[in-house]
């Protein structure tokens, strides 16, 4: 850790000096306090990206869990089944009615109301129509690209959408987010980028509730219900949000 602070240090920029300037003073400080903690070099820490007039934040994984939460509350299920999701929307959302998550790799996660599984998006394990409450949410666009040690398949994104399908019940509610842009491209080995006809060509037998874009950029807004297609078109990739049903 020493060594590689000097490496830092002998590149003496703005945010380095003021970092050892705000450490002495900090040591001056404790000189005339009480000394309640070990503060030496040891133990630096340099966090020099902080100090900003606001506070920065993934757009996609701030909005679209907020966006979910929002709809299971007002559905009120007694159960909500979670696809691979960011686990802070299962984890948060356990302390307001009784979460499964499965996962390809599943997480060793201990919460009450929170059930963490194995299971595979290509086979879920669940009788067809019997889902009332679902969600797989920026999961499908990572599917069969190698990524999380999954099987290479370039179709594994159909497989995975009709398998949701399956599973939802009739009148049931399935949660969908993607990445969404003015172009269907494959950012290999990332994730794939998908247009809003082509999500709704993939889900034509089921009914959207609502769709929601959550744009690349600030400027253009949090949670956009309905956009434009002037505002789609100029997402190269933002995150679309889709609500569906199965009648």
């Amino acid at each position: 850790m020493i060594k590689k602070l000097r490496k830092i240090f002998s590149k003496e920029k703005p945010q380095i000096a003021k970092f050892k300037a705000e450490f002495k003073q900090l040591l001056n400080q404790e000189k005339l306090s009480k000394k309640r903690f070990s503060l030496d070099e040891e133990n630096l820490y340099p966090c020099l990206s902080d100090s900003t007039s606001q506070t920065g934040f993934d757009r996609h994984y701030v909005y679209h869990p907020a966006w979910a939460t929002r709809i299971i509350i007002n559905n009120k299920p007694s159960k909500h089944i979670d696809i691979s999701s960011t686990l802070h929307f299962c984890s948060t959302l356990s302390a307001i009615l009784p979460v499964e998550f499965y996962d390809y790799r599943p997480a060793k996660l201990e919460l009450p109301n929170l059930k963490s599984l194995p299971g595979d998006l290509m086979n879920l394990p669940f009788e067809s129509n019997s889902i009332e409450s679902i969600s797989c949410m920026h999961t499908v666009e990572h599917v069969g690209l190698g990524r999380y040690g999954d099987p290479l398949d370039y179709d594994a994104d159909i497989k995975a959408i009709n398998e949701l399908k399956r599973v939802l019940a009739i009148n049931g509610t399935l949660l969908f987010v993607v990445p969404l842009g003015s172009k269907d491209t494959i950012c290999f080995n990332a994730h794939r980028i998908y247009s809003k006809d082509q999500v709704l060509n993939l889900f034509s037998d089921l009914e959207l509730k609502e769709f929601t874009l959550i744009p690349e950029y600030e400027a253009d807004g949090g949670l956009v219900v309905n956009p434009s297609k002037e505002l789609l078109e100029k997402q190269f990739y933002g995150c679309g949000c889709f609500w569906f049903t199965k009648k």
